[in-house]
């Protein structure tokens, strides 16, 4: 094994790859290597876009991010994003190339190997160490012929590998004897190391089951490392905020939980606040009661309005915003605030057309050609709410197909980047990633508390803006230290450099 690369397979999904993922990304940087993370294949509705305008996973912009460098689609070059239960846009090196079922794409994954051979080569090129991510388990055996992400990456980045098991979902030993048992034997010899993750207690009681494991499959463990709550961003829907409320502030912001929601990531700056209670709303019960309510991107704009409607969720969010109260859409959010939607070449749904919530002056047409851009906004002051803010620029980026057209009743709150009623509580924008320098989270703070008859809160500056920046960065350090420590740091360094 050539020494530049270092590769984490797990027992099954959501064992914790990405998180040890990002940890070592920070303690390869910590040591002075220049490390990027990568990814071959990613199933996420949570993307970003680079400062090329390609569309990559958000998983490893975050690992990105613990290691100090620039995103790139290089670090993820194939990402699914499904756009139904039985299909998935499929995105390659930042571009869409169609949709595809999963037959289909189990067929046509062969086709992708040399695209990941080559996008990886390049990437391994620049940096001293590679942290690669497998997906869910090596020894899913009905899917080993189209292998993209675990063993058939591993050995084309000839690297060594490092199974991950969870155990707070009980059954660990089974699951990592299991796994490594279902190996052919040139796989299994590619696993130099066992991590035990998500533990919770006294590491000493599980000393005999360690010994047990390394005898039966004759790989050591390299640690266990515990339970961590270091707050490092979601990779997809799964994510168990979805079902969580978040701080117990006197301010209540309700998320509408839209069937194919995407980068919900947007508003962790904004549940970090101290004055805010954030929690997602299913059903239309769960919407009583908020101050605001935020309508979040979603993959699907039409098909998911067409939920909402089902799901009688359309009268209480607009009777919200009738009665004066904030509302608030991002994406594909801002899109269904207006009055008609269209998509006449079938982009994103079989519906041609759709009526919208009616409560912005705009109509909006799906395009086959799909906006990804790190753009920003400047406020104005066209809400009197923000007034004091006219000027102030707001960085993030876009990723939408659909194409705005505004009647003369609108009026512009984020320059052309964001629309709103003239009541100024209608508020819609393209631009993922608004509150994350705290400025636009403190601002609706504190119009809510003014609209819900609430004293002006006296927070320090440090408390009530969170910047999303200097938050990840103290939560990569809390995460690698916590790793660091539980783990045989010389063992990974040995298998690292293929001495294992």
């Amino acid at each position: 094994m050539r020494g530049k690369s270092i590769m984490l397979q797990g027992t099954g999904s959501s064992v914790g790859k990405s998180m040890l993922c990002a940890a070592l990304c920070r303690i390869f940087r910590e040591d002075g290597l220049r490390v990027a993370p990568f990814k071959s294949q990613n199933m996420a509705l949570n993307s970003f876009a680079t400062k090329e305008g390609l569309e990559m996973g958000r998983a490893q912009v975050v690992q990105a991010q613990a290691a100090g460098v620039e995103p790139s689609v290089e670090m993820n070059p194939i990402l699914l994003k499904p756009t139904s239960d039985r299909k998935s846009q499929v995105i390659c090196l930042g571009k869409p190339i169609g949709n595809m079922g999963a037959v289909e794409y189990h067929r046509y994954k062969p086709n992708l190997r040399r695209l990941v051979k080559d996008t990886y080569d390049s990437l391994e090129s620049k940096y001293d160490a590679v942290v690669i991510e497998g997906a869910g388990s090596p020894a899913e055996i009905n899917l080993k012929e189209g292998d993209l992400v675990n063993m058939w990456m591993a050995g084309a980045a000839d690297a060594p590998v490092l199974l991950v098991g969870d155990i707070d979902r009980g059954g660990v030993f089974a699951s990592l004897y299991g796994t490594v048992m279902l190996l052919e034997p040139e796989e299994r010899a590619r696993i130099k190391g066992m991590i035990i993750n998500k533990f919770r207690g006294d590491v000493r009681i599980l000393e005999p089951g360690l010994r047990m494991i390394e005898e039966k499959v004759g790989i050591p463990v390299i640690g266990v490392v515990p339970w961590c709550d270091a707050d490092i961003e979601d990779e997809d829907s799964v994510s168990e905020r979805l079902t969580a409320v978040s701080g117990t502030g006197e301010i209540t912001v309700a998320v509408v939980r839209l069937k194919h929601i995407s980068n919900f990531t947007d508003f962790q700056a904004l549940s970090l606040h101290p004055g805010v209670t954030l929690k997602y709303a299913l059903r239309p019960d769960d919407l009583e009661g908020a101050d605001v309510v935020i309508l979040p991107g979603t993959k699907n704009t039409i098909d998911d309005l067409i939920d909402l409607k089902n799901r009688d969720m359309i009268a209480p969010i607009v009777r919200h915003a009738r009665l004066g109260r904030l509302l608030l859409g991002v994406c594909g959010g801002y899109q269904m605030l207006g009055q008609l939607l269209r998509d006449p070449h079938g982009v994103e749904s079989a519906a041609p057309e759709v009526a919208g919530l009616g409560l912005l002056d705009m109509e909006v047409s799906f395009e086959p050609e799909k906006r990804t851009v790190q753009a920003e906004g400047t406020l104005t002051d066209a809400v009197e709410w923000l007034a004091s803010l006219a000027g102030t620029k707001v960085e993030g980026y876009e990723i939408h197909s659909g194409v705005n057209t505004f009647g003369e009743n609108t009026r512009f709150w984020m320059g052309p980047n964001g629309a709103c009623n003239a009541a100024g509580n209608v508020l819609g924008t393209y631009l993922h990633g608004l509150f994350d320098d705290g400025t636009l989270a403190e601002a609706l703070v504190k119009r809510a508390r003014q609209l819900k008859g609430l004293p002006e809160e006296k927070l320090t500056a440090e408390q009530a803006a969170v910047n999303m920046r200097a938050y990840r960065e103290q939560q990569f350090d809390i995460l690698a230290k916590t790793v660091r420590e539980s783990l045989d740091m010389d063992a990974v360094y040995r298998i690292l450099r293929g001495e294992a």
